[in-house]
């Protein structure tokens, strides 16, 4: 159950960021979230991420794409509405290659969408959290949880000494995304 009672720490710099989120899992603090104004290279490693599963989601779904497109088109050639061509078989496979190659892209990137959208919380009706507006701008921005493991005292203490330049204590406010 989440406390929605945090405390955050604010860089400046990007490898301070890196370097506090070490000290801090170090001393197996739970990080909640990081944000930054961009993307840092190697922060998904100190994390400790997975990797994101969309690659495969996009695979599958645009084999799926590719493999209905085929066969319905086998199928209305063939067997539902079997037209002559100019001379050229009912089952011609040259034929149907832009088809399917165009349905597959398709599938795969409509799936990659909706489950990249799935995933990140987004869409109609998000509520986004903002905990400090400067980290869209030029701030870091580590997140930790407070509660029973986790003390506002000994996180502030340990943000500070890991080179915090601001720590605060913060209830998010929540904000719709559309505003």
């Amino acid at each position: 159950m989440r406390s929605n009672k945090y405390i955050t720490g604010l860089f400046w710099d990007d490898k301070e960021l890196i370097k506090a989120i070490k000290e801090i899992q170090d001393k197996d603090v739970a990080i909640f979230d990081v944000r930054t104004p961009f993307p840092v290279h190697g922060l998904d490693d100190v994390l400790k991420l997975k990797r994101s599963r969309l690659p495969r989601l996009g695979f599958v779904a645009g084999a799926l794409g590719g493999i209905l497109a085929f066969w319905f088109q086998a199928w209305v050639f063939t067997t539902s509405w079997p037209l002559n061509f100019g001379g050229k078989p009912f089952f011609s496979v040259p034929s149907f290659i832009p088809v399917t190659f165009e349905m597959a892209v398709l599938f795969a990137a409509i799936s990659l969408v909706v489950g990249f959208l799935i995933k990140s919380g987004l869409g109609p009706g998000a509520e986004t959290i903002i905990f400090d507006e400067r980290t869209t701008d030029d701030a870091f921005l580590i997140v930790v949880e407070v509660n029973e493991k986790n003390k506002s005292e000994m996180i502030s203490e340990m943000l500070t000494s890991a080179g915090a330049q601001e720590v605060k204590y913060v209830e998010p406010t929540k904000t719709d995304s559309h505003a």
